[in-house]
């Protein structure tokens, strides 16, 4: 039974319940999922449409995030989770990747959207305060910078501790690190909803510096809440999603600063806002944005909103049943140009005007036997969405009208846990944490 791991009236028993059990605690739709399974009925079919599955790797069961790095000739996949970090060589047959290296971390948490440095073969993997028997309030959080230079012997370069750790981004050419989440710890300040970012210099990786000044304070209509993770967009800008919305910033060169109408210098530090702000809670109640996209030089779009300015987010969202969980949000920023989204307040609150959602809830293919369907991460190629949906599997939606995202393909495992999925070549890989990484390809 999972119910009482979706129930907010329930959080007292969950914690009691995983604290016994060592395992990560959710935060009634603000945090995580927990690390069990999805409540199925026996025999209940999979489901499988304009995709196949070409390759499936089960020794990387806890998998949780994965990432690739080119050594010219040879193509590399690493894969983080629950065991820290597995190294996979996908030169010869990508479809069947060969485990190489590893550095074996086991009890990890959460290493969601693992980074990586092309040009210095580093992956950074954030230890979340849970991690090892960890707890939110009082565990240790910090960043772990792996040497994979040598693809069969990953070595941990150095290790730092950071007061956020649930996710750890590279911004300003990977020369910084932007580290965000979970919920607050014990002694930050009790007016916090969670934790912002915190800056960490990574020029020199063997001697990471963190400064001890956080920085997206005041994200939620003037409070400062919970960053869950940033993606950095093709022009440079680092989009903050959290519990608010999500916000833009250029983290290099000289830019107007919309707060000051002044020209000045953005740095990993100081950064400069760019646009942004709330989703509307017509499209997302929880205002608890996970991931977002930003399709900077490539933008799609079809009648009214061709060319125009959108950012794509997912609400993570556990409630009870399924037609209540995250969506996947489609916005646009026109409005946010000026600062908006750093003014809002409760009495005056800013948001993005929504353009369209997305839900996996009575979808072809889902299951209606589970509960398990918030949004996860995504990935984006051309006009063709695909995002993990948990026990739901993984989708492939056409965002090219966004007003009407459209289901084309879709595989859900009848054990299905999809984390993450990532294009690569001709082939979607999927961090799933029960079934390890699925390959598949796309048909349609």
């Amino acid at each position: 039974m999972r119910t009482w791991l979706r129930s907010c009236f329930a959080a007292v028993t969950v914690s009691a319940t995983l604290v016994a059990t060592g395992l990560p605690a959710a935060a009634c739709g603000e945090d995580d999922k927990p690390a069990a399974p999805a409540a199925r009925t026996a025999g209940d079919p999979g489901a499988i449409k304009n995709v196949k599955a070409v390759g499936n790797v089960p020794d990387a069961a806890g998998a949780i995030s994965i990432n690739f790095l080119d050594y010219g000739r040879r193509d590399v996949m690493v894969v983080s989770g629950e065991f820290g970090l597995k190294v996979y060589d996908l030169t010869k047959n990508p479809a069947a990747p060969k485990l190489v290296g590893q550095v074996s971390l086991p009890g990890l948490w959460e290493t969601e959207d693992t980074e990586v440095d092309q040009d210095r073969k580093l992956v950074f993997l954030s230890r979340d305060p849970r991690a090892y028997g960890g707890t939110t309030a009082t565990g240790e959080s910090g960043i772990y910078i792996v040497d994979v230079s040598k693809p069969e012997a990953p070595s941990i370069l150095s290790y730092v501790k950071v007061p956020a750790g649930h996710t750890t981004s590279c911004v300003d050419g990977c020369r910084h690190l932007w580290t965000g989440g979970p919920s607050k710890a014990a002694d930050q300040p009790a007016e916090w909803g969670g934790r912002p970012i915190w800056v960490t210099d990574i020029r020199d990786p063997r001697h990471p510096k963190v400064n001890p000044q956080p920085i997206e304070l005041a994200r939620n209509d003037g409070k400062t809440d919970y960053v869950h993770d940033v993606q950095v967009d093709a022009d440079g800008v680092a989009w903050v999603s959290g519990r608010g919305g999500v916000r833009g910033y250029w983290t290099n060169g000289v830019h107007r600063d919309p707060l000051t109408n002044k020209l000045r210098r953005a740095t990993a530090h100081e950064p400069i806002p760019y646009a942004g702000g709330g989703i509307a809670e017509t499209a997302a109640p929880s205002r608890f944005m996970h991931n977002s996209f930003h399709p900077a030089g490539h933008r799609v779009g079809d009648g009214a909103w061709r060319g125009q300015d959108l950012i794509y987010a997912t609400e993570e969202n556990f409630v009870d049943g399924c037609a209540g969980d995250g969506v996947l949000t489609i916005s646009s920023l026109a409005g946010s140009y000026h600062g908006e989204g750093w003014r809002s307040t409760p009495e005056k609150p800013f948001r993005l005007a929504s353009v369209g959602t997305w839900s996996v809830n009575g979808q072809e293919g889902s299951d209606p036997a589970s509960d398990d369907c918030s949004a996860h991460y995504f990935d984006v190629r051309g006009r063709i969405l695909v995002q993990s949906f948990y026990a739901q599997g993984t989708r492939f939606v056409d965002v090219s009208d966004p007003t009407n995202p459209r289901q084309i393909a879709y595989y859900r495992p009848t054990d299905a846990s999809a984390w993450a999925p990532y294009w690569h070549g001709k082939y979607v890989y999927v961090a799933d944490n029960t079934r390890g990484v699925d390959v598949l390809q796309l048909t349609k």
